[in-house]
């Protein structure tokens, strides 16, 4: 492995204007690492990932690269583009294994975190190394969100998630697990205890219904929650997914993975919102995509479907009167998420938006002050480099509040 990704990282063009980086959502150095990294400074390369993105170890491998850095590499409009993804998974494992966490002296500052996903992991990381003391709030007993709960370990193995840990710790991080800010205690009472800058990372764990007749039966399940613990769900052999995203596409393989022989992947317009790579594989896996096709009713036998047609632009325009059955022995609902309203509805003076995401600024502060907020719970459901990318801005934006309040 370690001559093909040095074969690949000789591809790259070293480009003045590198459109690559541009395609980044978190702006990664590209050609600078890859140019540390073949002269011989791997470890100033995984350094050069590890500041500008905590999680790049994580985004080597879940990034849709097709449509960020690979998709805009000059190599790629005559030839196939450079394999970055993989030089920066060699990279960044190989740093995450001999870490040299830095980290300013500590200045009693008390922050807290809400949140332990991956932008909570990233201020959390951020925060720390520039003084801070940091205790993150946890609400299951492990840290990762999305990347323990939404990712399936044949995508992001859990032992990454894991050294995450134990940075965490190494920097000086408390965590407390199992606590859900907004039952037993919630941001006021943060404040009170002496936390100066508080962030909300809780993303969106809540699956939005279908609204159709016959989404409480009991072989009706939501994506976001099967994929937490796909072994203790009895799925039958036939499969409907309802939906385009990369939820259905996880969820589909993963019940091929545990014994469905048929999964029907149903979309309501004639194209998926996953991307490429993983549509593809839920393909070559085994799920059969079907378009075009809007849930009427979900029943015992499995799912009323009627005929959708759409314009030039995807939009439904039309849906049939008549829908017929499409059987199956359970059913999956993967058509969006959105955040947990308990901490957002009991915080005073915290504004949110139509769709109960929080409103924020530019740079991630809220309408309370010391009060901040990043990835999806600000976005929605998006990738996991957009969170990262939000969270670093934001951990910047806490540390200027901290330095422009009065000293005591």
């Amino acid at each position: 492995m370690a001559h093909n990704v040095i074969a690949e990282a000789k591809r790259c063009l070293n480009c003045k204007k590198p459109s690559c980086r541009k395609g980044c959502p978190i702006n990664t150095p590209i050609p600078q690492f890859i140019s540390a990294f073949l002269g011989g400074d791997i470890k100033g390369a995984g350094k050069m990932l590890f500041e500008n993105n905590p999680l790049s170890v994580v985004c080597s491998i879940v990034c849709n690269h097709g449509n960020q850095c690979q998709g805009h590499c000059i190599r790629g409009i005559k030839g196939e583009p450079v394999e970055v993804s993989t030089i920066e998974n060699f990279v960044s494992s190989h740093y995450i294994d001999s870490l040299e966490l830095e980290k300013a002296q500590p200045n009693g500052i008390r922050v807290a975190v809400v949140g332990a996903g991956p932008a909570g992991i990233t201020i959390a990381i951020k925060m720390a190394q520039l003084g801070y003391d940091v205790t993150v709030f946890e609400s299951k007993s492990e840290i990762g969100g999305v990347l323990r709960y939404g990712i399936p370990e044949f995508r992001l193995p859990k032992s990454i998630v894991d050294a995450y840990l134990n940075i965490l710790y190494r920097l000086g991080v408390k965590i407390k697990f199992n606590v859900t800010i907004g039952k037993a205690f919630g941001i006021e009472e943060l404040f009170r205890d002496g936390f100066k800058a508080i962030s909300i990372g809780t993303g969106v764990t809540w699956p939005i219904p279908l609204g159709v007749k016959g989404e409480t039966l009991g072989h009706v399940h939501y994506g976001v929650h099967y994929l937490e613990r796909p072994e203790v769900y009895q799925l039958g052999k036939n499969v409907i997914v309802i939906g385009a995203g990369n939820v259905a596409m996880d969820v589909a393989r993963t019940a091929l993975r545990r014994g469905a022989k048929s999964v029907k992947v149903v979309v309501r317009s004639d194209r998926y919102t996953a991307s490429e790579e993983e549509k593809e594989y839920a393909e070559i896996e085994g799920a059969e995509f079907i378009f075009n096709k809007s849930p009427v009713e979900i029943t015992d036998r499995g799912v009323l479907f009627a005929d959708t047609v759409c314009d030039e632009n995807h939009r439904v325009i039309s849906t049939a009167e008549t829908p017929e059955l499409m059987q199956a022995d359970s059913v999956f609902i993967c058509i969006s998420q959105r955040p947990s309203n308990l901490i957002l509805t009991q915080t005073e003076g915290l504004e949110t938006n139509e769709r109960g995401l929080v409103k924020i600024n530019e740079d991630g502060s809220t309408s309370r002050p010391g009060l901040f907020a990043a990835g999806d719970v600000v976005r929605g459901a998006k990738t996991v480099v957009e969170a990262a990318e939000t969270a670093k801005r934001v951990a910047y934006a806490m540390d200027a509040y901290l330095k422009s309040l009065p000293k005591n």
